[in-house]
């Protein structure tokens, strides 16, 4: 692997585990020294970064980590909505049922892993993440999947937003498992509504957070009024 990729996959790991939370500075010295690498391959991460919106450069700090704010939670919703109804619509079309209705059973049983804490909400959102490749898989089609990747990039660094509020993901395992069921009986237009659904209540979720903190004279962490989009 090409010191450049090395740093870059490092780095964009680190930012979506949130082991970078926003605002941490991505500073060219330091973290030349971490990986061993020059400042040229550095940079060519960093450009990389900065391309898929991870990172961005700040007057007098170098490269930061972006900030996660209501503007752009709202923008990615505004986008993400047409193209995974359009997705679900096409995966059932093309479905094998046998895939789908494993990934509802999944789903239904999946409230074990979420009151399981951290690890046991890894797995789920690893479910998550099986339902969305099943997806992609079955409605096979190359435009959609390219122009879902940037926004999926944002979203699982946004789900962290969710990740202590189990009442939120039990209701959301029942909205995939209805999804999954959907698909797998063939119905796109079923489908294509129970995730718009989905995704509105996921939607509403932040942005009721945001609020809730608001009246209590704080801030639900990372998440910023402002778009500096």
């Amino acid at each position: 692997m090409r010191a450049s990729d090395r740093a870059y996959e490092s780095l964009r790991s680190d930012i979506i585990g949130w082991r970078l939370p926003p605002g941490s500075v991505l500073a060219e010295v330091e973290q030349s020294a971490r990986f061993g690498v020059s400042r040229t391959p550095l940079r060519e991460a960093l450009s990389r970064l900065i391309s898929e919106g991870l990172a961005a450069p700040s007057s007098g700090r170098g490269v930061v980590v972006t900030d996660i704010s209501l503007g752009l939670v709202a923008d990615l919703f505004a986008v993400r909505i047409p193209l995974e109804c359009t997705a679900v619509r096409l995966a059932a079309l093309h479905r094998d049922p046998v895939v789908f209705d494993a990934l509802g059973e999944r789903f239904m049983r999946a409230g074990l892993l979420i009151d399981a804490g951290d690890s046991g909400q890894n797995r789920y959102y690893s479910l998550v993440a099986d339902l969305d490749t099943a997806v992609d898989e079955a409605a096979g089609n190359s435009y959609l999947l390219q122009a879902q990747r940037h926004l999926r990039t944002q979203l699982v660094r946004i789900r962290r937003l969710a990740r202590d509020n189990r009442k939120r993901l039990h209701a959301s395992a029942g909205e995939h498992a209805q999804i999954a069921s959907a698909i797998s009986a063939g119905n796109g237009e079923l489908a294509s509504a129970a995730m718009q659904v989905h995704l509105h209540n996921s939607l509403q979720h932040l942005l009721a957070a945001r609020t809730d903190n608001d009246s209590d004279g704080a801030e639900l962490p990372y998440l910023r009024k402002e778009h500096h989009g």
